[in-house]
């Protein structure tokens, strides 16, 4: 990042923005189920196991994997912010997953003892860090030795146009931002993403590419999935004038044209799964 770059800043106004979409983020996961399957296949987890999931959200990885852990394991979900994970309690309860448990932290300073679990989940949170290197280390540090490290990430951008639709839009009618933010697709390349687990520490990587197909009726849908998607982006969003948003939402039908069909959008996106061991 550049010198501007103020981390605490950043931070905060992801943590208010994911708190602002808690429910509604919470209420798209059918558009990421497959992705999810896929993260927990490739993590193998096993009756009996502690599990962190990081950048846990409302906890829609975190409860499908306290299913897969129990009767004798557990999952801790953690998150910058708490409306999150509260949203993920409330919705585990409903599920009868009450001990499903949740503890809000900086993903590069976490707040657990060395060597406390047996596996870490982090989807789709590792390019909204401003130091990945540094969540990486903590991971390891909590990680018990030989402990698994399964991870998504956003592919090339070429090959996500559920993100890069929106912010090809966004480009067109704002001006740039004066402070750059951390490039959700900084490790859509597998080698990034290969050689960051390995300077970190992790060994036995593999990397799976993964295809998630997401559909929608026209273009207001889409906009409001991005929206429930992009956290700080969306609250940045949200503080501009009516008038600009309403002209950022009608624009977005001009970058959708290519993914038409006679049902409506359909956008098919890359995603990178890993996973590797301490």
């Amino acid at each position: 990042m550049t010198g501007n770059f103020d981390a605490r800043r950043f931070k905060a106004l992801e943590r208010s923005g994911f708190n602002r979409i808690a429910g509604r983020y919470a209420n798209g996961a059918p558009l990421r189920a497959s992705l999810q399957q896929a993260l927990l296949e490739l993590a193998v987890l096993r009756p009996g196991e502690h599990v962190l999931d990081l950048a846990a959200g409302p906890g829609l990885l975190a409860r499908d994997a306290a299913r897969l852990v129990a009767p004798d394991g557990w999952v801790l979900a953690s998150d910058i912010a708490e409306g999150m994970l509260a949203e993920g309690l409330r919705r585990a309860a409903d599920e009868g997953l009450s001990d499903l448990i949740a503890a809000a932290c900086d993903a590069e300073h976490l707040s657990f003892a060395d060597h406390s679990f047996d596996v870490t989940l982090l989807g789709l949170g590792l390019f909204i860090f401003p130091e990945p290197a540094r969540a990486l280390a903590e991971i390891r540090r909590v990680l018990k030795p030989g402990g698994r490290l399964t991870l998504s990430v956003w592919g090339p951008r070429q090959h996500v146009p559920l993100i890069g639709c929106a912010q090809d839009c966004i480009a067109r009618l704002l001006p740039a931002p004066k402070v750059a933010r951390p490039s959700v697709f900084r490790f859509g390349d597998p080698d990034a993403l290969n050689a960051l687990l390995d300077q970190a520490g992790f060994c036995d990587i593999r990397i799976e590419s993964c295809p998630v197909t997401c559909h929608f009726n026209d273009p207001a849908a889409y906009w409001q999935a991005f929206l429930d998607l992009a956290g700080g982006a969306a609250e940045a969003l949200s503080r501009l004038p009516d008038e600009t948003q309403r002209q950022l939402q009608e624009a977005v039908t001009d970058e959708l044209t290519p993914y038409r069909n006679a049902d409506g959008y359909t956008l098919e996106s890359t995603v990178l799964i890993a996973s590797s061991h301490s």
